[in-house]
């Protein structure tokens, strides 16, 4: 029985280092002009004010400080490639963390931006993090592993798609980071406290992320000190990266974040239809359409939170992948009715205007 202190230990560690380099991020982005600009999509009262855009430098360095000191702690650690994907997690973490830097800098178009991505998805793919089966909802058994294209082709594209699903919800002030909060969480408990045996060393990259993301959630939620920016690409990164390590967890992150990937696959197919990239940010993404509608950020953001922890907190009720299976699926079933909702409200507000 691992000692809850540790727990709490690291929690804290990375909660407080976010609070300390949080207005460190503030101030360096204010001195170098990394800041949020009014135009496009950014519409925010934060963008107005031209805040920091440097809030990933808080996530990123707490997470990778409090990882590092965790490596030292007394627990148990079964996994023999587990260092092997440590240095695969903070490596690409590194290369996607200064993609994300650079693109606040000097703006960088979406091939480019997609490059670092690949490169980042590759690098942990090479150091084995990577989805080799899944468990079957109508046996709960694990299906047979895969040939190793299919593996790296899917973990490729479940990577990616984070990166790009969290940058993409990162369009109101706390709700990409409180996300990955609840997504973090849910992670922790599966790994901590309903696998047999427990994964502790794992839970502790867990709390790491939820640490940060906590501390960074309380500078950014509205009216928000300093915002994401490209830092979002990391958040995303390591919520994909975690998934895998933590067991391939796909129905809790799926559920947590069912609402924010199907709005990326909406908002990509929509653009490919208009002939645009589907890595170009626009308002067409639900919160922001909700936003438009009327709703202010914190009433957004709280429902989102609500949303995607009481369908992370399904996974935790039962071990029936069976029941997992059937609540993706009625989420999703909710989730495209009220997609067609908003499309017939916006529809109904064109023609009137």
């Amino acid at each position: 029985m691992v000692d809850s202190s540790i727990f709490v230990m690291v929690f804290g560690m990375a909660l407080s280092i976010a609070l300390i380099v949080g207005p460190i991020a503030d101030a360096l982005g204010k001195r170098f002009k990394i800041v949020s600009i009014m135009g496009g999509r950014r519409v925010n009262d934060a963008d107005a004010r031209g805040v920091s855009k440097l809030g990933g430098l808080v996530i990123f360095a707490s997470f990778t400080v409090t990882v590092l000191v965790a490596q030292v702690l007394p627990v148990p650690r079964l996994d023999p490639y587990e260092t092997v994907r440590l240095a695969g997690l903070l490596i690409g973490g590194v290369v996607i963390f200064v993609v994300g830097l650079l693109d606040d800098i000097y703006q960088f178009k979406a091939l480019s931006i997609f490059t670092g991505q690949s490169i980042a998805a590759g690098i942990a793919i090479l150091f084995q993090i990577f989805i080799e089966f899944f468990n079957n909802p109508l046996t709960g058994e694990q299906t047979v592993p895969w040939a190793y294209i299919v593996t790296v082709t899917l973990s490729y594209f479940w990577l990616v798609g984070m990166m790009n699903t969290v940058n993409f919800l990162d369009g109101l002030d706390g709700l990409a980071g409180g996300v990955a909060f609840i997504a973090g969480t849910m992670l922790f408990v599966n790994s901590a406290l309903r696998v047999e045996p427990a994964q502790t060393s794992v839970s502790l990259l867990m709390l790491a992320l939820m640490g940060a993301s906590l501390g960074f959630v309380l500078y950014n939620f509205y009216p928000a000190r300093i915002i994401m920016g490209g830092g979002a690409f990391y958040l995303g990164y390591l919520l994909g990266t975690l998934s895998i390590i933590g067991g391939a967890k796909m129905a809790a992150i799926l559920l947590v974040m069912g609402l924010p990937l199907m709005d990326l696959v909406w908002q990509a197919v929509n653009r490919l239809r208009r002939g645009r990239s589907p890595f170009e940010g626009d308002r067409g993404h639900v919160h922001f359409r909700l936003q438009d509608m009327g709703f202010n950020q914190r009433q957004i953001v709280v429902g989102y939170y609500i949303f995607c922890a009481f369908f992370g907190v399904l996974t935790l009720v039962t071990e029936s992948q069976l029941f997992k299976f059937v609540t993706l699926g009625v989420m999703l079933i909710l989730v495209a009715i009220g997609f067609g909702l908003l499309a017939r409200s916006n529809q109904a507000g064109s023609s009137k205007s």
